[in-house]
């Protein structure tokens, strides 16, 4: 029996159920098991909608469940604390596999553990899910609490040749060309193109041109200054049985102070120390940087729109920043634990239907839905393999919004996708982000067993923030110094605060979580 049968034939036998969400949309199936569920996303700029596009409007038809997204207006942070202290957590939550919230919901009893909800009410759970990830997400009461997307193994990757990673060095195409596509792995290189693309091109259509972008500043630092350029430098995370101090590696250090001589002389726009995603966005479908440690993910609809306007204004991937050896970087793919995890409130009156709903999705019926949409409106099959039907892939690669809204396929709805399954239906096409995409390949790396999350709520996790806010403010006193003196002295007192916060302790226990990790996941 198929997944979409399976799941008919399941609501059948039900009675009337009660929606657990507050509002529906227009197109809810005629069928009397229809419900609309309220899924909370954790991140603001998620705008894709529900009910318009041919994807969600499947979905619906196969499982008999609508969606009403709700997302932050604001701070993320604000609005989740928000809901978990008022206890109105909607029925499905997803987030960061990160966030400190997803052990706090858990410590709260306030989500349901995902394999007791398989048990009592789809045991399909167990055939189509990772089994790999649900070891890695099970917690020490033997329970699983929230299921991720994008979940790698290491044994996906060493035999997988087209996993790459998100992190990529992107500079505008026409002005790199212009300037003579000069070496920028260097110091020397770097400054002297950044440089050159400001004297060249003060304006982009009128505005400021930004030499450098990065992603924002938020109370951890700011990954392309801090994890990203350590990643292309293949600063090393441990070192004779322990872990290595990266923030500190003298080699690092040296760009941080290039970075800082270009802040000096007003490389470095006032605008990336203060710019949230929506102003990053408009910036970049502006082409407005010339360059930026970024994930290539993050910009691509942006891309698409430069690509639409003029082909050479877009962004391409190049060698980045290197170490004085000249090692290639190490850029980490996907991990295990994935990107986000979607959870089950204790709030929703129907967890049978959740449990079902989220089986579909992760069922390979439901991965080809949201990957590739409907066949015969977004793809067709020939000779055995799907390609894209043109005037949709024109679409896709043009204009994303759009496309979201009338299509919603290409993992518009990206909550529990699964990208190693969907490589087998990947179509042969070229899109304005292929290359950017197809060059981190032989650079891509598993790390995620340095990915070390402390339990909530105890020493080791306040010490921790206490740490990692410390260093975000330390990071952008240390861009901004006015001198390479005022730099040493800012670093040296972080050393001191650092340490007077109980960091060397805090190294060896989380060390002790990587040997764990590396024993579960079976690595060295």
């Amino acid at each position: 029996m198929s997944t979409i049968k399976r799941i008919i034939a399941a609501s059948l036998v039900m009675t009337t159920f009660v929606g657990c969400g507050k509002e529906t949309v227009d197109n809810t199936p005629a069928s009397e098991d229809s419900i609309t569920l309220d899924w909370y996303i954790n991140y603001s700029w998620f705008n894709t909608g529900w009910g318009s596009s041919v994807v969600s409007r499947a979905i619906t038809e196969n499982t008999g469940v609508n969606i009403n997204f709700i997302t932050p207006q604001g701070n993320e942070e604000e609005k989740l604390n928000a809901l978990i202290e008022s206890g109105s957590l909607p029925d499905l939550i997803t987030l960061g596999w990160w966030e400190p919230q997803v052990n706090e919901m858990i410590q709260k009893d306030m989500v349901y553990a995902i394999n007791q909800l398989a048990d009592e009410y789809d045991p399909y759970f167990y055939q189509v899910c990772d089994k790999q990830a649900v070891s890695w997400y099970t917690q020490s009461d033997g329970n699983i609490y929230g299921y991720p997307c994008s979940s790698v193994t290491p044994q996906d990757v060493e035999s997988n040749d087209n996993i790459g990673s998100n992190q990529t060095f992107l500079v505008r195409k026409d002005i790199y060309e212009a300037i003579g596509s000069p070496d920028m792995t260097t110091i020397a290189g770097f400054e002297r193109a950044v440089r050159k693309a400001k004297q060249m091109f003060p304006e982009v259509d009128g505005k400021p041109l930004i030499p450098i972008g990065a992603h924002l500043f938020d109370d951890s630092g700011n990954v392309s200054f801090d994890q990203y350029i350590q990643n292309f430098l293949a600063v090393p995370y441990e070192k004779d049985g322990k872990l290595y101090d990266r923030n500190t590696d003298p080699e690092y250090i040296e760009w941080l102070k290039m970075f800082r001589q270009l802040n000096e002389e007003g490389y470095l726009a006032t605008d990336i120390f203060i710019d949230q995603r929506i102003q990053m966005e408009e910036k970049l479908a502006e082409g407005r940087y010339f360059c930026m440690l970024y994930q290539y993910t993050d910009m691509a609809a942006q891309q698409k729109l430069l690509y639409s306007r003029d082909p050479n204004s877009i962004y391409i991937a190049v060698d980045g920043p290197k170490n004085k050896n000249g090692d290639d970087p190490v850029l980490p793919t996907n991990t295990v634990s994935g990107w986000t995890v979607t959870m089950i409130s204790k709030n929703c009156k129907n967890p049978d239907r959740a449990i079902q709903f989220m089986d579909y999705l992760i069922s390979e019926e439901g991965q080809k839905l949201v990957y590739l949409g409907v066949e015969g409106i977004t793809y067709e099959m020939v000779d055995g393999k799907p390609v894209i039907k043109p005037e949709v892939l024109s679409l896709l690669n043009s204009d994303r919004v759009t496309y979201d809204k009338i299509y919603g396929a290409d993992d518009a709805y990206w909550m529990l996708q699964d990208n190693v399954m969907q490589l087998k239906w990947r179509p042969e096409n070229t899109s304005p982000t292929t290359q950017l995409e197809e060059w981190t390949y032989d650079y891509a790396s598993y790390t995620g067993q340095y990915d070390v999350i402390l339990p909530a709520d105890t020493e080791d996790a306040y010490v921790d923030s206490q740490i990692k806010a410390l260093w975000a403010q330390t990071l952008q006193d240390l861009l901004i110094s006015e001198s390479e003196e005022e730099f040493d002295e800012i670093l040296e007192r972080y050393k001191e605060e650092r340490n007077a916060l109980g960091y060397e302790q805090l190294q060896e226990k989380r060390y002790q979580y990587v040997a764990k990790a590396k024993e579960k996941l079976g690595i060295d």
